[in-house]
């Protein structure tokens, strides 16, 4: 009897983590294309498949969720973007794919950023991750000095930063090999001891 219960409690568990991911990814999906203001708790049940009722008993409130959505989408960019060390082809790729996957969704988030305080937190916890990304994966490249370090690292984060991306994908509409082989240009150029 003791094995049902704890079979039946554990599926039980399993399929409210499997609604509660769902509930997830389609909060961070609908972010992708819409304003955060204009995304209702109907519109992410609807795409999750659940009821509004259940969204609400999984994260309390819509500000619980969205703070759960940044937290898993947050988690989500880190493993995408995870990229041998001091790798800089792997690096720009991966970083190009991020964007193919998710750029237009962090430009509509960066222009709302000013006029929403939970997408200014978003954003800002995007700019450390990103910067973070940047030291670990050029760290065998950047000086010792701290200066030097940190004004390396600056212009290194706008190389591969999402407007960048932007600018040459979308602006300038160049295919994603371009795209890539032009921010791969302005990485190597910011380290010419790279190999």
């Amino acid at each position: 009897m003791k094995t049902t219960r704890r079979y039946t409690m554990t599926t039980r568990a399993e399929a409210a983590e499997r609604t509660r991911m769902r509930i997830l990814d389609a909060a961070v999906s609908l972010a992708d294309s819409k304003l955060l203001a204009d995304i209702l708790l109907d519109d992410i049940a609807t795409e999750a498949g659940v009821s509004v009722q259940t969204v609400l008993r999984r994260f309390g409130n819509r500000a619980g969720l969205i703070e759960a959505a940044r937290q898993h989408a947050q988690a989500r960019v880190e493993e995408e973007r995870r990229t041998p060390v001091g790798d800089v082809d792997a690096a720009v790729r991966t970083v190009v794919d991020h964007y193919e996957e998710r750029g237009d969704g962090v430009v509509l988030m960066l222009a709302q950023e000013r006029t929403d305080e939970a997408i200014r937190a978003i954003t800002t916890g995007g700019r450390a991750l990103h910067r973070t990304w940047v030291t670990d994966a050029f760290g065998p490249y950047l000086p010792e000095d701290q200066e030097s370090r940190e004004s390396l690292v600056d212009l290194l984060a706008v190389a591969t930063d999402v407007y960048t991306w932007k600018q040459l994908r979308r602006d300038r509409g160049l295919s994603r090999t371009r795209t890539e082989a032009r921010m791969n240009q302005l990485v190597r150029a910011l380290l010419p001891h790279a190999p």
